[in-house]
């Protein structure tokens, strides 16, 4: 996917800084105006059959995606007991464990083939328990059970030897984690970067927001975009449109509805940076279906549409940070944690 965007991307990083402080204001000149940036992402990324549905859209569309993956989606059900979450009996996941041996080992190479695309692989780690009350010491030893778990994951169920590699990809390119529910605390946040991790996308932000960088770790936001008839803020995730919706109840009877609105807000909050600041637009979605594939489909119709733009860059948090070398926060984009749980 390497084109003149990519060039113009990192000469405009360079040379953006002042415009950024200054609210954000458009690079004109030989160089021109800097790319609309446009992060996707999904969570848990369990089910074997939307790996191959989003990386069949990522190609179709010119995009790449950035992957949180819970680690018990490469466990055997019948091998769960190795699994020990902080303060939890051994054996015990709240989104369960792989179906078999058959369906880590499809997982596996859905990973490994999503990697060599360009997309990336982040952390949601293991069991996806709540871990706002969890110590530094209980994250460290979750993060530290997720590469473990990653790292022999191919030799344990994969199809055929471990690529070569595989376990060079585990230790250095996992650089990434969103905590399952939102749901960070200082604890997280001090046991990723004592593990080296570069960024963490568990925040919630007032509208697109760039992110903050402290203490080595960049924290993204999920924003909150205008949606539905009143354009009422939601978090630009999947189960948030779900609540709101049908509160969080299956309604077949609305999914074109649904996935009208979905479309349309994320197509609105894409225009207005677009428009304007180009700061830019996050969306998460699960790997689960929620009101039929109402969301799947409003994020199919948005990429197929915006990712194949010449200005339009819809590419991985590390790319995002590379690209841009981490380009500072302007004024007023503070991440804002929410008062509720965020997402699941």
């Amino acid at each position: 996917m390497r084109s003149i965007c990519t060039v113009l991307a990192a000469s405009a990083a360079f040379l953006s800084l002042s415009a950024l402080a200054n609210g954000g204001a458009e690079l004109r000149g030989s160089i021109g105006v800097r790319p609309q940036y446009v992060l996707i992402s999904f969570d848990n990324s369990g089910n074997n059959d939307l790996w191959d549905r989003s990386r069949a859209l990522a190609q179709r569309s010119n995009a790449k995606f950035t992957y949180f993956l819970s680690c018990v989606f490469l466990i055997d059900r019948n091998d769960r007991k190795s699994y020990k979450a902080p303060n939890e009996p051994a054996g015990r996941s709240n989104i369960g464990f792989a179906a078999s041996k058959e369906d880590i080992a499809r997982r596996l190479d859905n990973i490994w083939r999503a990697r060599n695309e360009g997309n990336e692989i982040a952390s949601h780690a293991c069991g996806h328990f709540d871990g706002k009350v969890w110590s530094k010491a209980d994250w460290e030893e979750e993060l530290t059970t997720y590469k473990q778990v990653l790292g022999d994951a191919w030799s344990k169920y994969g199809d055929g030897p471990e690529p070569e590699g595989w376990r060079k990809f585990v230790d250095t390119e996992i650089r990434g984690f969103r905590a399952p529910y939102l749901s960070e605390s200082p604890a997280l946040l001090s046991a990723l970067r004592d593990k080296g991790y570069v960024f963490d996308g568990s925040g919630v932000s007032r509208g697109p927001a760039l992110p903050l960088h402290a203490g080595g770790l960049y924290q993204f936001g999920l924003p909150t975009i205008d949606e539905g008839p009143k354009n009422k803020p939601v978090i630009a995730m999947d189960y948030n449109l779900f609540v709101r919706h049908s509160g969080a109840v299956e309604r077949p009877d609305h999914t074109d509805e649904f996935e009208n609105r979905a479309y349309h807000a994320f197509r609105g909050a894409f225009e207005r940076q677009y428009d304007d600041k180009r700061i830019p637009l996050q969306i998460g979605l699960h790997f689960t279906l929620m009101n039929g594939d109402a969301y799947w489909r409003a994020l199919e119709r948005f990429t197929s549409e915006v990712c194949v733009r010449t200005d339009v860059r819809c590419t991985t948090y590390s790319e995002y940070l590379k690209e841009t070398g981490g380009l500072t926060p302007v004024a007023g984009a503070e991440l804002v944690k929410p008062a509720a749980s965020g997402g699941i």
